[in-house]
C-alpha cells in the first residue's frame, strides 16, 4: 500500500513540478525510471501475495537504479546502445509482475 501511495504522489509532483531533463541524460533517467517501477510492481506483487519485506523493496528500488544508470554509463563510454538491455529485462519483469497482479487481484476478487 505504500508503494502504491508513494507512485501516485511521484506522478502527481511528475506532473505539477515541470522539470527540464537535458537530452545527454535522458537515457540515464528513463532507465533509472524504468528500475524504479520493476521495484514497485515487484513490491506491489509481493505485498498481495504476504511477502513484502521493506528492506528488500528499499535496496532493490536504489540498488536497480543505481546498476541500471551504471550500465547506461558504460555502454556510454564503450558507444554502445547497452542500455537496451536493461529496459528489455526491466520491460519483461514489470509486465510479468503486473500479470501476477492482475491474477491475484482477481483471485481476490472471486473470493469475496
Amino acid at each position: 500500500m505504500i508503494a502504491v501511495f508513494g507512485l501516485l504522489v511521484g506522478i502527481i509532483i511528475g506532473v505539477v513540478w515541470n522539470v527540464p531533463i537535458p537530452d545527454k541524460f535522458s537515457p540515464y533517467i528513463s532507465v533509472a525510471i524504468f528500475a524504479c517501477l520493476d521495484s514497485v510492481f515487484g513490491a506491489i506483487r509481493a505485498g498481495l501475495g504476504k511477502q513484502f519485506k521493506a528492506d528488500i523493496f528499499i535496496s532493490g528500488f536504489f540498488g536497480n537504479a543505481v546498476l541500471s544508470v551504471a550500465l547506461v554509463y558504460l555502454g556510454d563510454k564503450l558507444g554502445l546502445p547497452i542500455y537496451l538491455a536493461a529496459v528489455i529485462v526491466f520491460g519483461t519483469r514489470i509486465f510479468n509482475n503486473f500479470a501476477e497482479i492482475r491474477r491475484k487481484l482477481i483471485e481476490l476478487a472471486k473470493n469475496r
